[in-house]
């Protein structure tokens, strides 16, 4: 299927000269470009343009979770009927394996997995080798180790009606696919066998795939709703993908066994050699129970660290990540295109991931905590990155020194200034931060401001400087009837979502941030943004900080920025003066062209939705379907929902009888107040 665009909207203001710009910079062949826009110019829109014009599969990479669920939604509005997919790390909570020598500390890993990220993630590798349709939205995890594409391709499970095999067999081939057996409810990755049937749920997609077996073959398929039960297809054929990325052959597993073995033997001469007794001892013990269970189980805690041997690679060659699933050329060049969005955070962040886990990982080496080959379970380095990116666009407001340095050394760059609604740079106050005289200091002030803002139906953003001040200030709004919440980089990645999203549909008035609130946030419905200490010269206060946050007050007509400082800084300077020069420009451009500027309407999506479980939409359907009956006879419609609850527990879905459960209690206060009127 090729990419279509799906929208109602055409180019505008400056749009069509950077989609045909970009487009002809394409067509040459330049590797490096970049699309300077101002917020709120539509840059997604324009990437959106020439992705459908390239017709080629698209990597887009944001800097934060937050900022690539915001893309992947907005992908997916302009790509409907195509595979746009959401990729990033699946953690909720990570801490890294570590030693910190000056205190003998070593600090065991910890993780907490959220299984609906890591179900997207599935569904983003097995796109990428069955479509050509494809926009993958990650963030910068997609750099780091995945396994071998041609192993996980290889290890796929075609299964069709007449298949010959055996329940017994089959079962055993889903194990040997890393699925687990259970006979509670199924989850992603997971089957049960009940009677001469089995049921999977893929790692990809929240659905379940009945086999019933006669005899020695597979007489019928069956897809069912995971939540409803409700049957959906009955497919002749599926395809069915190994339930982790990371896939050995069992032959593989003893060769990379015997490999672990004999560097094992090196570094513990190595060790006794330097007189180093409790270090060897230490990695023999931790590496021979690996052994084992590696052995036995096909598995260990940690097992990642192994990855180059199971991966056949040499010292120090790059791991598989994402972008090896990506097509590629013949002579091995990258064949799609990668848009990095907001590039003056990204690439920084891209190119400094590989130190800090080197640093880290040599440390455990060292001292006995890991083998050395554990090094090279890492992130690409920045030059590998650059290896394994066809072309790209860099997507920016302020761009950084590398789409600078690419751009003196011949690379397009695209600008993009004025926005297709017609909105200009918002209006600039500078205020004082201290108390003085009458004037009654930054925070008060700002509440006086917040609230005739709010009073006029508007939302407001501020900023401060730390994670603390954030909360406080919530806090404190809070207590003076203002209703707040804070976003910062420890709240998690559903609940940033979902904050942002109760954000718009105004379930709160002010949100309070850090650093989060600078990139990439559409957030139309906001008024006022208010930076605190916005003389405290550093990172959260250069110029390219002050003008990201200054643009989030560009999508409101009405949209002004309050600057309190005491002083006026060269970053505070360079951001005011650019913020004004382009605003002059958008005024003179509107003159022109008789254009009366619009806040930008945009219907409230959220990724969100996708990872919360289907269960009330599913109770509401249920209950359209069981009202008419409930009406003629109350009783006989409770009693029989009782009984399909309790054989729904019977049977241990207990998923099933929570649906049913919640619909009995809607139907039981229906009939209270009826029996009431009555």
């Amino acid at each position: 299927m090729k990419f279509k665009l799906s929208t109602d909207k055409t180019p505008a203001g400056d749009q069509p000269e950077a989609i045909a710009s970009l487009l002809k910079g394409l067509e040459k062949g330049e590797q490096h470009q970049t699309l300077l826009g101002v917020t709120g110019s539509g840059k997604t829109f324009t990437a959106a343009n020439v992705i459908k014009s390239v017709q080629k599969p698209t990597l887009v990479i944001a800097h934060n979770k937050t900022l690539a669920a915001q893309l992947a939604q907005e992908y997916r509005d302009f790509f409907p009927n195509n595979a746009v997919h959401y990729f990033v790390s699946y953690y909720d909570y990570y801490q890294p394996e570590a030693y910190v020598p000056t205190s003998d500390t070593y600090i065991e890993k910890e993780a907490q997995i959220n299984e609906e990220i890591d179900r997207l993630r599935h569904a983003s590798t097995q796109a990428l080798l069955t479509r050509e349709d494809v926009i993958i939205v990650a963030s910068v995890s997609c750099i780091y180790g995945l396994g071998s594409p041609e192993q996980y391709l290889k290890k796929h499970l075609k299964i069709e009606r007449g298949y010959t095999t055996t329940r017994t067999d089959m079962l055993r081939t889903l194990i040997d696919l890393y699925f687990e057996r259970t006979n509670a409810d199924l989850t992603p990755g997971t089957f049960r066998a009940v009677g001469n049937t089995v049921e999977i749920m893929p790692t990809n997609e929240r659905v379940l795939y009945r086999l019933s077996f006669s005899g020695a073959t597979i007489g019928s398929i069956t897809k069912i709703d995971a939540v409803s039960r409700q049957i959906i297809d009955e497919p002749e054929v599926f395809f069915l993908f190994p339930a982790k990325h990371f896939v050995t052959p069992e032959d593989e597993i003893k060769v990379a066994l015997e490999d672990i073995g004999l560097e094992l033997e090196e570094q513990l001469k190595k060790f006794k050699k330097e007189g180093k007794i409790l270090e060897a001892e230490r990695l023999k013990r931790r590496t021979q129970h690996d052994m084992a269970l590696i052995r036995e189980m096909g598995y260990c805690n940690g097992i990642e660290n192994y990855s180059r041997h199971f991966d056949r690679r040499k010292p120090g060659e790059a791991p598989y990540t994402l972008l090896s699933y990506f097509p590629h050329k013949e002579d091995g060049s990258a064949d799609f295109l990668t848009i990095i969005d907001e590039s003056h955070v990204t690439i920084p962040q891209l190119n400094g991931m590989y130190a800090g886990d080197r640093s880290r990982k040599e440390t455990l080496v060292e001292h006995g905590f890991r083998l050395p080959s554990a090094v090279d379970n890492r992130p690409l380095k920045f030059a590998e990155i650059e290896e394994r990116l066809g072309q790209r666009i860099y997507t920016t407001a302020t761009p950084g020194k590398y789409e600078l340095t690419k751009a003196e050394e011949g690379a397009p760059v695209v600008e993009q200034i004025i926005r297709p609604t017609g909105l200009v740079d918002p209006e600039i106050v500078l205020r004082p931060v201290v108390e003085k005289g009458e004037y009654p200091g930054q925070v008060k002030d700002f509440i006086d401001d917040a609230v005739a803002t709010i009073k006029g139906g508007a939302r407001v953003l501020v900023t401060t400087l730390t994670k603390r001040m954030a909360e406080d200030l919530a806090v404190f709004l809070d207590e003076r009837n203002i209703k707040s919440k804070y976003i910062h980089s420890d709240v998690d990645t559903i609940e940033r979502i979902e904050i942002l999203t109760d954000f718009r549909k105004g379930e709160f008035d002010c949100l309070v941030g850090v650093n989060l609130l600078r990139e990439g946030l559409d957030l139309p419905e906001v008024e006022l943004v208010a930076i605190l200490d916005a003389d405290k010269e550093g990172f959260l206060r250069s110029e390219t900080a002050l003008i990201q946050t200054i643009g989030r007050a560009a999508r409101n007509v009405n949209g002004r920025v309050v600057l309190y400082a005491d002083e006026m800084t060269d970053s505070l300077q360079s951001a005011v003066g650019e913020t004004r020069r382009r605003r002059e420009k958008q005024l003179k451009y509107n003159e022109v062209h008789g254009i009366t500027p619009q806040t930008i309407k945009k219907e409230i999506k959220s990724i969100a939705d996708q990872l919360r479980t289907e269960h009330d939409e599913t109770v509401d359907t249920l209950l359209k379907v069981d009202m008419e009956l409930f009406k003629r006879n109350p009783k006989k419609v409770l009693k029989e929902k009782r009984r399909q609850m309790e054989d729904a527990v019977a049977i241990l879905d207990f998923e099933t009888a929570a649906i049913i459960r919640d619909e009995i209690k809607y139907l039981e206060e229906a009939n209270a107040k009826n029996n009431k009127s009555t």
